[in-house]
C-alpha cells in the first residue's frame, strides 16, 4: 500500500509539473502574440497618420508659392540730333509693352507724336510731347521714354524745333511702320517738307516719362 501511495504521489507531482510547464508555455505564447499585436497596431496607426497628412504636388504648395520672375522690358534707344537733323534710328520696330527711349544731343531738340498725313503737328490732344532738351555737349542728363501700346499701330514723331525748321528738313521718324503700305517714312518726310507753317507742340510734357538718363556715359 505504501508503494502504491508513493507511486500515486509521484504521478500527481509529475502531472502538476506538466501542468505548470504547459501554463508557462501558454503564457509565453500569449505574451509574444500580444507584443506582435501591439507592434502591428503601431504600424497601422503610423500609416493612418501619414495618409491623413495633406500632400501637395511639387511646386504647388499653396503656403509656399513658387517665385515668378519678370524679365526687364526691352528698351529701344533713339539718339536725337546725332550727326545732324535726324533721329538715329528713325525707323524702329518694337513690340507691345516695349520701351522707346529718346536720348538728346546738342543743341535743343524735342520729340512730338504726329500722324502720317499731318506731320510737324501733334496728332491729337493726347499725343506725347517730351519738351525741349537744351544740350551744349555730349547728351542730356535726362531722357524721354514712351511705351508701345499697340505694335500694329504706327507711331509717327518729329522734332518741333522751329529754329532751323527741323521737322520740315526731315527730322521725323516712325515706330512700327507698315512695310506693306504706301504710308512710308519717305512719303511722310515729303509731306513734312511741303509744310509751310511752323511746327507745333503740346501745352505741356505728356504721354511719356522724362527721367534721369540711365546711361549718361554711353558716348552718344
Amino acid at each position: 500500500m505504501v508503494q502504491f501511495k508513493n507511486q500515486s504521489t509521484h504521478h500527481i507531482f509529475c502531472t502538476s509539473q506538466d501542468t505548470l510547464s504547459n501554463q508557462h508555455l501558454i503564457i509565453t505564447i500569449l505574451a509574444i502574440m500580444f507584443a506582435k499585436i501591439q507592434s502591428l497596431a503601431l504600424v497601422v496607426f503610423a500609416l493612418g497618420i501619414a495618409s491623413a497628412a495633406p500632400t501637395h504636388p511639387t511646386g504647388t504648395n499653396p503656403e509656399y508659392p513658387s517665385k515668378t520672375y519678370t524679365e526687364p522690358k526691352v528698351t529701344h534707344s533713339v539718339v536725337v540730333g546725332r550727326g545732324g537733323l535726324k533721329f538715329d534710328p528713325d525707323n524702329i520696330v518694337a513690340k507691345t509693352g516695349e520701351v522707346v527711349e529718346f536720348h538728346f544731343t546738342p543743341r535743343n531738340h524735342s520729340v512730338v507724336e504726329s500722324s502720317f498725313g499731318k506731320p510737324c503737328q501733334p496728332k491729337d490732344s493726347s499725343s506725347f510731347f517730351s519738351g525741349f532738351f537744351p544740350v551744349t555737349e555730349g547728351q542730356s542728363a535726362e531722357v524721354f521714354q514712351i511705351v508701345v501700346k499697340d505694335e500694329n499701330t504706327p507711331i509717327w514723331f518729329y522734332c518741333a524745333q522751329n529754329v532751323g525748321a527741323h521737322c520740315q528738313n526731315g527730322m521725323t521718324g516712325v515706330i512700327n511702320q507698315r512695310f506693306n503700305s504706301n504710308a512710308t517714312l519717305s512719303a511722310h518726310r515729303n509731306l513734312a517738307r511741303a509744310r509751310v507753317a511752323p511746327s507745333e507742340v503740346q501745352s505741356q510734357i505728356q504721354g511719356g516719362a522724362r527721367i534721369a538718363n540711365p546711361n549718361p556715359l554711353s558716348g552718344f
